[in-house]
């Protein structure tokens, strides 16, 4: 998967969670299944996308 591809994905997740919240609350069901897919993608987009940070010690 192509980092737009991603990134529009992540975007379009976030404004259906929001909605999803508006009309059902941040707590019912579909919000938290919906809260736990952008979670997913964010992930993907952390492991694909960002550099580790090196831990070492100067």
């Amino acid at each position: 998967m192509i980092k737009q591809d991603l990134v529009a994905l992540i975007e379009k997740k976030r404004a259906e969670l929001i909605q999803v919240a508006i009309t059902n609350g941040l707590t019912s069901s579909v919000a938290i299944r919906y809260s736990q897919e952008l979670d997913n993608l964010l992930n993907e987009y952390n492991r694909m996308y960002i550099k580790k940070v090196s831990h070492s010690t100067y």
